[in-house]
């Protein structure tokens, strides 16, 4: 179980909150509204380590807990969701390598992911496959000490402003079942390996999504991670129920965020000769919002602590990540509400977090994935009832 000091971990949490309050919410509209990328932001990310925020000390990282990490998130999101998306992508790679890799691959690039001189993210989807990743068709073909690699991946965060990426590829297409022939390379860019087009969002901003396009792209054999052909489906579904806690985190900040707002501006805002908030409607709403923005961070630190303690944890990252998505856009859309036609306005910060909302409930596995995956859990679970 990976630990952290109270004193330690209450320090970092407050540099946090300074960083947020002084560094990114004076500038998020200007770069959400621009849909620019953050550069200098990003910069004070490498600063605070954050791109090496789950790496062990032994390779330059933090080495935090789970519990630890999903705190950081949750303080970002509830001010600007996009920028964990940047350093979470990218960790996921991060953790490929260390969890699956070798330990001279491990050396090679742990500290240069840690330190964020090299930056980029986890390549899955492709245009014919999102949730059934057994159906994607880049294939990587052995030739000689090299691998030749042809296809085509989709919706990936940081492809353009990334340099490496964790690429899951068919090493044998033909294999049965399908995720026995798959394979997870380290992918720095190169000859062969190019960029395509920027998916513009609802929400999500600031942080790029694009194609990535690989025609006769070779990578040395020893980028295969753990240099096995075949794993690389249980490599990626190893790193899972940290990305789902991670976007559960990113949910419970909306959520707080949200409430946040729409707290101060019912106490501000005033109808019939008194503030809002006293008025019954509104105060529903504001019950429901903070009893959904509690009950997900309950739910995802819950989760977190699982991880820590190296259980098993599908069943648990599962529900934090299905309810605390749904609070985000539930809480998202009341806080609107609440703001009433300023709410619609982008003068507030609000609308940021209602186009934001959505992506929590369609990433690391749609809320509807999320149910069947709970439900299996949960019965496999209780099977003796």
């Amino acid at each position: 179980m990976t630990k952290i000091d109270k004193a330690d971990e209450a320090q970092l949490l407050a540099t946090i909150d300074r960083w947020v309050e002084r560094e990114v919410a004076p500038r998020v509209k200007e770069f959400d509204h621009a849909d620019r990328w953050p550069a200098e932001i990003v910069e004070q990310m490498k600063e605070l380590g954050l791109f090496g925020a789950t790496v062990s000390p032994d390779y330059g990282g933090l080495g935090l807990p789970a519990r630890t990490y999903a705190e950081i998130v949750m303080k970002i999101s509830s001010v600007w969701m996009a920028l964990t998306g940047i350093f979470n992508s990218h960790l996921m790679l991060a953790l490929a390598v260390e969890k699956f890799g070798t330990e001279p691959q491990k050396r090679h690039w742990l500290p240069k992911f840690a330190s964020g001189e090299i930056r980029g993210g986890l390549a899955l989807t492709e245009p014919d496959a999102g949730t059934d990743l057994q159906a994607i068709r880049l294939t990587a073909r052995r030739d000689g000490d090299h691998y030749v690699l042809n296809g085509t991946k989709t919706w990936i965060s940081n492809g353009i402003e990334g340099s490496c990426f964790a690429l899951l590829v068919k090493t044998n297409p033909e294999a049965s079942p399908r995720y026995s022939g798959m394979s997870l390379f380290i992918a720095p860019k190169g000859p062969g390996f190019r960029v395509g087009r920027k998916l513009e969002k609802l929400g999500y901003k600031s942080i790029d999504s694009g194609e990535l396009i690989f025609e006769d792209y070779r990578l040395p054999a020893d980028h295969l991670i753990g240099e096995v052909e075949g794993r690389g489906f249980t490599q990626v579904a190893g790193g899972l129920e940290l990305g789902r806690i991670n976007v559960a985190a990113r949910g419970v900040g909306i959520a707080e965020g949200a409430l946040r707002l729409a707290t101060s501006y019912s106490q501000l805002r005033k109808t019939f000769g008194k503030p809002i908030c006293e008025h019954q409607a509104i105060q529903l709403k504001l019950a429901e919002m903070a009893t959904r923005a509690r009950a997900a961070r309950l739910l995802t630190l819950d989760a977190a602590d699982s991880f820590d303690r190296g259980e098993r944890c599908d069943l648990e990252a599962g529900m934090a990540k299905y309810f605390s998505s749904e609070a985000a856009l539930e809480n998202s859309i009341e806080s609107m509400r609440i703001h009433g036609a300023y709410g619609y306005s982008k003068e507030y910060d609000i609308e940021r977090l209602y186009r934001d909302a959505p992506l929590t409930c369609i990433g690391e596995g749609t809320n509807e994935m999320q149910r069947i995956i709970i439900a299996r859990q949960w019965i496999k679970r209780h099977a003796e009832l």
